[in-house]
């Protein structure tokens, strides 16, 4: 077999190649290739689209949730704030609150203690004057018993003895 050039018509090389651009431009004449390629470069473009979109959305959730805790962190501070706040206010109330409870119950007892050293020292006045009442009594019966030892008996001494036990009582 000779060597025949490409381009002779008895090469069969030749009618393939011819055979495979007819079968190409037909392709492209009845619109399979371009469409099936172009469908092909669409449909990964969409798919590429959607995925962006898909991206896009759950940086827009991520974003909303991220905005949302951090104002639900700023509320709880917030909150912890006027907590504490409030805790130590209530502190300093309580605080004074006792103080004033404290110095009220101090009072109370000082006037307590004031009352019963002024009853003490009433008790301790009425008995040495029932005690000195006593010892007059007896001074006077054995000084009146003494004279009426010497002068038999007195009638209006013993009345006033008589009168003076009951009023001593």
């Amino acid at each position: 077999m000779e060597h025949e050039s490409l381009f002779s018509l008895a090469n069969p090389e030749l009618w393939v190649l011819v055979g495979l651009v007819l079968f190409i431009g037909l392709l492209i004449y009845m619109k399979v290739l371009p469409g099936a390629l172009f469908s092909a470069l669409d449909a990964h473009a969409a798919r590429i689209k959607a995925e962006l979109d898909e991206a896009q959305q759950l940086r827009e959730e991520a974003q909303a949730l991220l905005a949302d805790v951090k104002a639900q962190r700023e509320e709880a501070e917030r909150q912890a704030a006027g907590m504490l706040e409030a805790a130590k206010a209530d502190a300093k109330r309580l605080a004074e609150e006792a103080k004033e409870k404290l110095e009220e119950q101090i009072k109370r007892r000082a006037e307590m203690a004031e009352r019963k050293i002024a009853q003490a020292e009433a008790q301790a006045a009425a008995d040495v004057k029932a005690a000195a009442v006593d010892l007059a009594a007896q001074a006077a019966e054995t000084v009146l018993a003494a004279r009426l030892a010497g002068a038999k008996t007195d009638p209006l001494a013993d009345a006033a003895i008589g009168q003076m036990g009951a009023k001593l009582q």
